[in-house]
Formats: structure tokens, sequence, C-alpha cells
């Protein structure tokens, strides 16, 4: 059965796209339905508009063997449908609740790092660097998309392979309990940051000198800018 790409999801679609993306056409090769939700909140929140043509492939690969063209048609409407699902939570200020799965069968332990891996892998679909795209910005938003990197392991990987010392086992899972519980606001706050450089009033602000992340914030409220106007819920 197709949907419209512009119908909301309900529980029984997101069951169907689930089955689906776990049957046999994708070879065991294509995304889990959290991972393919991790890359479509990036890819809708990034500097530039990535059109379907190029993201498809890349979140569900360029090689899936449908049975039907009824059943392609199936995939692409639901795929689509929760991409404009997304589109429309964040651009509402609704947010995202992150899909998340266990790491194990019968374990009480979330996957966040399958999920803010596939948010960093979706944040290179279509080509553009995000870092080179914030300019001026770049720190502001590296401070944002630090979390994802703890959470998929990147940054422990950097220490250790630069031989730097990183957290204790009891500091990393309390940095770890903060960026999950962090999740949500973390992925509207990437949506508004990238809203926020597109406007024309934040166009204009760019020729002003930048306001370092741990500098008192020019309102004078006492705090550092990032704790206050500065704040991902406040960059726009």
């Amino acid at each position: 059965m197709s949907i419209s790409p512009n119908q909301p999801l309900s529980e029984t679609d997101l069951d169907r796209l689930e089955a689906l993306l776990d049957a046999p056409i994708f070879a065991n090769e294509g995304p889990l339905l959290d991972e393919l939700q991790a890359m479509l909140c990036a890819i809708v929140s990034g500097p530039t508009v990535i059109m379907p043509s190029d993201w498809l492939p890349a979140v569900l690969g360029d090689s899936v063997a449908y049975e039907s063209e009824a059943q392609a048609n199936e995939v692409l409407g639901l795929v689509m449908a929760l991409y404009n699902d997304i589109a429309t939570s964040l651009a509402e200020g609704e947010g995202v609740s992150p899909i998340l799965y266990p790491v194990a069968e019968n374990s009480e332990e979330m996957d966040f790092a399958a999920w803010a891996d596939a948010y960093i892998y979706g944040s290179q679909v279509g080509g553009a660097d995000w870092y080179q795209a914030a300019g001026a910005h770049a720190e502001d938003l590296s401070d944002l998309l630090e979390p994802f990197f703890l959470l998929n392991g990147s940054l422990r990987e950097d220490a250790d392979k630069h031989q730097e010392r990183w957290l204790t086992p009891a500091e990393e899972k309390l940095a770890a309990g903060r960026a999950q519980d962090a999740l949500p606001d973390l992925i509207t706050g990437i949506y508004m940051f990238w809203q926020a450089l597109a406007s024309p009033v934040q166009s204009q602000r760019r020729g002003t000198p930048k306001i370092g992340r741990n500098d008192l914030c020019p309102c004078g409220s006492g705090k550092k800018y990032k704790q206050c106007c500065g704040s991902p819920e406040k960059l726009h």
C-alpha cells in the first residue's frame, strides 16, 4: 500500500517502514529506522537544501532490489513522509524525539551511538562542509556537534590517537548521560542554528566583531555568551 509523502505517519506506518527496511530487498545493507531518522534530521537541518534525488541513494543505498514497482513506491513514499514529518516538526518548533533501539537484545541500554553516528553521516550527505558553511560561527557549530561525537565514540578515538588524556569511566558515563538527555534539544538547536544563519538579519550581522563563546555576553547579564544570548535556543 502506498502512502502520500504529505500524509503524516501513523505508528502503523512507522512499523511498516521498519519492516521494509529490514526486508531482503536491502540485503542487510539498508539503514535501520533509527539510523534513517537520524540521517534525515541532519539532511533537513543543514545549510543547503538537498534534493531527494541526491539524498535518497545516500540513505537507502543505490542498489535496493525492489520486488515490484508497487513496493518501490511504498518504500519511497514512507521515507518521504518521514522526511516531511521531521521537516514540519522542526519548522514548527515541535522538535524530534529520537527513535532508539537497545544496544543488544534484552538490554535496557539504548543505542545512542548508532543514532549519533547516523546523524553525523547525514550531515555529510550532499557534499556540503558544515564547518566551512558556518564561517565565523564554526565554533558555535562545534559546540552543538560535540555531544554527537562524544556519543558515537569519535572524541575518545581522537584522544587515543593523539595520546591525550581521556575521561575517567565515571566522567565519561556522566558526560554521555548529559549528551543523551540533551539530544532532542541539540537536534532542534542545530536546525535553529542554520535557520539563523540563513536569515537576512543574521547575514547583516556577520560583519560585526565575533563574540567568543566564553566572553561576557554584551547584553549585560554578567553571564558568558554561550550561556546567555549565544545559547542554541537564542541563536535566532
